[in-house]
């Protein structure tokens, strides 16, 4: 009779932890997708700031079409793109593209100093710095999940609960593009 005592009480012990590594799981889940949805709502600032930044300097640099086209199509790409991997690459063209159009800037000094343009300048640095930071929240607890899922014991229910790898958000191959500032030639 002990022994079937021990079995059953050994078989709770089994469940209760599986159900505590489920709940473990299922909460770290949580925070990766509601750190990714603050990305998100940051990213959704910038694309909407956009618009009004390219037609300000539109009125400045009328010959540099291609720039401003460039940002367009990295912002309409960005606004499509689905899941961390592809937001985090069309995002970081977005960026890229974003940097040559910062840096028209600096060769039209009336369109530095008109207040639309700074004040569109600035909410952008403004939402950059916001970005990076939800980005960092975002890659943190991605890894808190990924190590969660890898760690013994729960590993051994990981897989059977269908709790799979996230991807995180980086800057990947073209960090040296978005590190590097952008040429401008006349």
């Amino acid at each position: 009779m002990s022994t079937s005592w021990i079995v059953i009480g050994v078989i709770v012990l089994l469940v209760l932890f599986a159900f505590g590594a489920y709940n473990r799981l299922v909460a770290l889940r949580q925070r990766v997708d509601q750190a990714f949805a603050d990305v998100d709502v940051q990213l959704k600032q910038r694309h909407d700031l956009i618009p009004n930044l390219v037609e300000t300097v539109k009125g400045y640099a009328a010959h540099e079409r291609g720039t401003l086209d460039d940002v367009i199509k990295a912002r309409n790409s960005a606004l499509s793109a689905q899941g961390p991997a592809q937001v985090s690459a069309a995002e970081n063209q977005l960026t890229g593209a974003l940097g040559r159009l910062i840096a028209l800037s600096e060769a039209y000094p009336d369109l530095k100093a008109n207040a639309n343009f700074q004040q569109l300048a600035s909410e952008l640095s403004d939402l950059e710095n916001k970005i990076a930071a939800s980005r960092r929240f975002f890659n943190n607890a991605v890894q808190e999940y990924n190590t969660g899922i890898q760690q013994m014991p729960a590993a051994l229910f990981a897989g059977m609960f269908g709790f799979t790898r996230k991807d995180f958000f980086d800057l990947g191959a073209s960090r040296a593009e978005v590190e590097t500032a952008p040429s401008v030639k006349f």
